[in-house]
């Protein structure tokens, strides 16, 4: 089974990501950069924390990335500012997706924990996948924090996650923790999600051809 998994400086993700793998998944990591909305180290972080997984995992992993603050702009200035995180995170699960059938993959992951975060509550994550027509995993879902943070111990990942850097600017005040389908599909008419996602994976396709894709 091959996987496109997201990956982001974060504790989970890495942790999604080791699960899958140790399992016998052939996984394929995408980080979505996020500048200007988050710190120049970002992309370095997830470098290191790909090449810890290398070393829990003793095998060679792909790294992509695909430009994100391009969307995160546009999401900004088209649509309702409480709908920011979960416009996001479903612009990131299009890209994954657009990617993960352009490389014959079968499912894309998230270090999605129920619950944990603004994106990750149940009506969200509803709204984040309807319409995706592709497989989506999330291997940590029942997972408390302490048991996702014992696992990046373990792998190794978890003192390079938690090392200090900028959070995400474009963060709402309060970002809406229950929104609908019907929401989330008239407010990403505004900013034509399907062709800003597929612009974004080009993109990526771009950077890996140019050789600035991986480690």
């Amino acid at each position: 089974m091959r996987i496109v998994c997201l990956i982001s400086g974060g504790i989970d993700s890495p942790a999604a990501a080791y699960s899958l793998a140790r399992n016998n998944a052939e996984i394929i990591l995408l980080h979505m950069d996020n500048r200007p909305y988050s710190g120049e180290g970002s992309v370095n972080k997830v470098i290191r924390l790909t090449e810890a997984l290398e070393a829990a995992l003793e095998q060679s992993l792909e790294l992509w990335t695909a430009p994100h603050g391009i969307s995160q702009f546009r999401i900004s200035k088209y649509c309702q500012s409480n709908l920011q995180c979960v416009l996001c995170k479903r612009t990131m699960l299009k890209v994954a997706r657009n990617i993960a059938k352009e490389l014959d993959a079968d499912a894309i992951a998230t270090g999605d924990s129920l619950g944990q975060v603004a994106s990750q509550t149940l009506y969200n994550l509803n709204a984040e996948e309807r319409g995706l027509d592709f497989p989506v995993l999330r291997p940590l879902i029942g997972l408390d924090k302490l048991e996702i943070e014992h696992m990046a111990k373990e792998i190794g990942t978890y003192d390079i996650s938690i090392e200090k850097g900028d959070a995400c600017s474009i963060v709402p005040f309060r970002p809406i923790t229950m929104a609908s389908p019907e929401l989330i599909i008239e407010q990403e008419r505004r900013l034509d999600l399907d062709a800003l996602s597929m612009e974004m994976s080009k993109e990526a396709f771009l950077l890996r051809k140019q050789g600035m894709n991986h480690i």
